[in-house]
């Protein structure tokens, strides 16, 4: 019987013993298929998670930021302890004691599970096996997934440090509210620094793991509350919260911003604009998107936020002025159903609903609302942020055409904003629309191409196309500056007489008859007045004699264009820029003829703190030396690329000061400081421009509509653009100041009549003397003794333009000496043009 029971127990024994090293062999050949072709754990060491690529102003400021996935990175040793160990309590307590998996955690799991008979099933992953998943296995429920999870569990925890594996949880988790990782969620829910968080809101954050719709603070508020709680709970029980403070935290309601308890993070960022979109398309076409959106790059921008604000209110008042001129309402184009108006709270709802611009900050801030009711004599309206109801009297639609019936019904949601008197007390409300006439402006520094202000419309919100950049179109007369200057470069000087009189050219397609914007023409004069009043036809003469190809050079050298077509219609500004390569290339005009690349950076920084971009190629030969005289500034070398000689660029800036000072932009600006630039008017004034420059700061303007059509009589780049550039310049001038322009070496100033082009005297005074500056060595011919007809066929008996365009006869003195009368002036009749007409 003895040995009977023993060879039992002996059989038993033997059948466990195999069955276990069966079960062993199994589990290892499950284990080892598994881990043939598992992804390499390895490369989570390197791995950099998508995080905010942040954009700041000149003075350190946020302004923008970017991403896909809205995490900012945290690393583990600047995560407060607290943050850890919420996270460690309500996930995995033993965390820093297993060795990637918790077999105590699995068994109670499994037997919760049976007690409950399913009821109560409970994940056992601990926050390695997490992050297995999140990084490397994706997140289906199958058993072959929790196997291999096991498996790179425990190959992690022998390549990380247990805080490395942390540090990767605690920023890749996703939180709800698009928020990734803790310290993008930290700002999100409670708008503050991990470092800033206290105990209860900790553990919010620490219950969202499992489900964040399902803890939402606002629509699950009870249940998000029973959570932190719990982990509250859980952190006092394993030691990380002492008595009070747990005491304290639990009975701590639930504030968040979704309860409107804290600001949100987004209301201390500016309005996106223009400026920030426009970094974002050329970052993202230099880097790629994939590394802007989630590369947590650090950019500097070079916008003044002060100039940006100008340019803002600048352009869109020169905008509204002409729109407001034509009398016209088109309003928002939207409407609520008006079935709504009878309940303040359900049109308020679909008011803050309607998908229109609040951006705009004219007269003080634009402001949705929606017209209650049309009345004889007002308008009863429902402002947005504004309790009650206000009314608009009729006398403030006095610029319309049309009536309050003809032009409002209710349900219509329009524009309006306060209106006040000059000591700031409100007179009135008062309606506003965005007008249909948009436009761009740009300015940037003439010496390194940091563009300080960029507005590419009237409002962003309205339409997030951006003219400055984006929108090519004819800059019509100010594109003359580039003829003029190769002109000058090929050996003609300011006071070069070119003929201004009727010009044919057999296009091929036709006879291209251009015209002077008056309609008339002045006969031979001199090449400043040219420019000065814009002659179209001596413009054409003077590229016919210079070469269409030298001026395409010259535009693409300056980068107005890729390719200019040498035709001699783009004399004129007929091919198609950007304000921003317009002014850009005036800079260059402006800083002597040096090369300048415009830049909306001046660094890009990648995550780890790292420049992997900055604008600025100039060297400080002098910022290291010890002994640099005290209050003199260290010395930068620059070797950028001349693109005009230095000479031609002063004589082309001293013209173009004339257009300023007595030319077609004469009373439209009045800075203080020397200015000079360039009216432009295309035809049948489609587009209108002015560009222009001090001594430091270039800026340039256009309005046109975007579908280009006539803006009708009296629209003038001098008339419409001017005034805003003016308007701008006089906060860049107070801000940045400006002075005379540098005069080269090389060169001497001689005096010259401008309306004859004759040599006067060096100590000649008056309205018709200009000093003009001529290169050493070089002996110009003076008055009529050269004239520049561009190889048209002319007549002999031509007069010179004259003071006020008078028709009578007077005499003049040639560059010889000799007396000369010169007649009446030129018209169809005396002119000999080849039999053209």
């Amino acid at each position: 019987m003895v040995r009977f029971i023993f060879s039992f127990l002996g059989a038993v024994i033997s059948f466990l013993t195999l069955g276990f090293l069966a079960g062993v062999l199994m589990i290892g050949a499950i284990f080892w298929m598994y881990a043939r072709d598992l992804p390499d754990h390895e490369d989570l060491a390197t791995y950099e998670p998508k995080t905010i690529s942040r954009i700041y102003s000149g003075e350190g400021r946020l302004i923008d930021e970017f991403a896909d996935e809205r995490r900012l990175f945290a690393p583990a040793d600047e995560m407060p302890d607290l943050v850890k160990n919420a996270f460690i309590s309500a996930e995995d307590k033993n965390f820093y004691s297993h060795h990637g998996y918790d077999a105590r955690g699995i068994a109670a799991a499994v037997i919760d599970a049976v007690k409950s008979r399913g009821q109560n099933v409970r994940g056992a992953s601990t926050i390695t096996q997490q992050v297995m998943k999140n990084f490397l296995l994706g997140g289906e429920r199958t058993g072959e997934r929790k196997v291999k999870e096991l498996i790179l569990a425990t190959r992690i925890e022998e390549t990380l440090s247990k805080d490395e594996i942390l540090e990767l949880y605690l920023n890749e988790i996703f939180l709800g509210q698009n928020s990734y990782g803790v310290a993008a969620a930290a700002q999100t829910y409670f708008n503050k620094t991990l470092a800033q968080l206290r105990p209860e809101e900790a553990a919010y954050l620490a219950a969202l793991p499992k489900a964040p719709s399902r803890y939402h603070p606002v629509r699950e508020y009870d249940r998000a509350l029973e959570r932190r709680n719990f982990v509250l709970r859980e952190m006092f029980e394993n030691g990380y919260l002492d008595e009070p403070a747990y005491q304290a935290a639990r009975s701590a309601p639930l504030r968040t911003v979704q309860n409107g308890d804290y600001p949100p993070f987004a209301a201390s960022l500016p309005p996106r604009d223009y400026f920030t979109d426009e970094i974002r398309r050329q970052l993202s076409a230099d880097f790629g998107e994939g590394e802007f959106f989630g590369g947590g790059l650090s950019i500097r921008a070079t916008i003044d936020p002060e100039l940006q604000a100008a340019a803002a209110r600048e352009l869109r008042l020169g905008l509204e002025q002409y729109d407001r001129g034509q009398g016209g309402w088109r309003g928002t184009g939207k409407a609520i159903d008006v079935g709504l108006l009878n309940d303040e709270t359900r049109w308020r709802e679909a008011l803050g609903a309607t998908d229109v611009a609040r951006d705009i900050d004219l007269g003080g801030r634009w402001h949705p609302a929606v017209v209650l009711d049309v009345e004889d004599q007002r308008l009863v309206i429902g402002v947005e942020d504004v309790e009650g109801h206000v009314e608009v009297p009729r006398k403030d639609i006095a610029w319309m055409r049309g009536t309050f019936f003809d032009n409002f019904k209710p349900g219509d949601v329009v524009h309006v904003r306060r209106m006040t008197d000059d000591d700031g007390s409100f007179l009135r409300w008062s309606l506003r629309q965005v007008p249909e006439i948009q436009g761009g402006f740009v300015a940037m520094d003439v010496n390194t191409g940091r563009v300080l202000a960029m507005q590419g419309g009237f409002s962003y919100q309205h339409s997030v196309f951006n003219r400055a950049t984006q929108a090519t179109r004819q800059p019509g007369s100010s594109f003359k500056p580039f003829v003029y200057a190769a002109a000058l470069d090929s050996g003609y000087s300011p006071a070069t007489i070119v003929i201004d009189a009727p010009i044919e050219v057999d296009t091929g397609e036709g006879i291209w008859r251009p015209r002077n914007a008056s309609n008339k023409f002045y006969g031979p004069t001199p090449l400043r007045t040219g420019i000065e009043q814009s002659r179209n036809l001596m413009t054409v003469r003077l590229a016919k004699e210079v070469g269409m190809e030298t001026v395409a050079h010259y535009a693409e050298r300056f980068g107005v264009y890729d390719r200019l077509e040498p035709y001699l219609a783009n004399a004129l500004g007929s091919q198609e820029s950007t304000v921003y390569r317009m002014v850009a290339a005036y800079a260059m005009f402006a800083n002597g003829g040096e090369r300048v690349e415009p830049t909306l950076v001046d660094r890009v920084q990648d995550r780890w703190g790292r420049t992997i971009y900055r604008h600025d190629p100039r060297r400080c030969v002098e910022c290291s030396d010890p002994e640099l005289p005290e209050g003199r500034a260290p010395r930068l070398e620059s070797d950028r690329e001349r693109v005009m000689n230095a000479i031609t660029a002063y004589q082309l800036t001293s013209m173009m000061r004339g257009v300023v000072e007595r030319g077609t932009a004469a009373g439209k600006i009045d800075l203080g400081v020397p200015t000079a630039g360039k009216t432009g008017t295309t035809n049948d004034a489609r587009d209108v421009w002015f560009v222009g420059f001090t001594s430091n700061i270039v800026a340039g303007c256009y309005m046109g509509f975007d579908q280009p059509r006539s803006l009708g009589r009296g629209a003038y780049g001098g008339t419409m653009c001017a005034p805003v550039f003016d308007g701008f310049m006089q906060v860049a001038t107070e801000k940045y100041g400006g002075g005379p322009f540098k005069v080269p070496p090389g060169g001497r100033f001689i005096k010259i009549d401008r309306y004859s082009g004759a040599r006067l005297p060096d100590d000649a005074q008056g309205p018709n003397v200009v000093a003009e500056y001529f290169r050493d060595g070089e002996e110009p011919i003076f008055g009529v003794g050269a004239w520049i007809d561009g190889g048209f066929a002319m007549g002999s008996d031509l007069p010179l333009f004259e003071p006020g365009e008078v028709d009578q006869a007077r005499e003049v003195t040639t560059s010889t000496g000799r007396k000369a009368t010169v007649g009446p002036k030129a018209n169809f009749g005396t002119l000999s043009s080849g039999g053209l007409y």
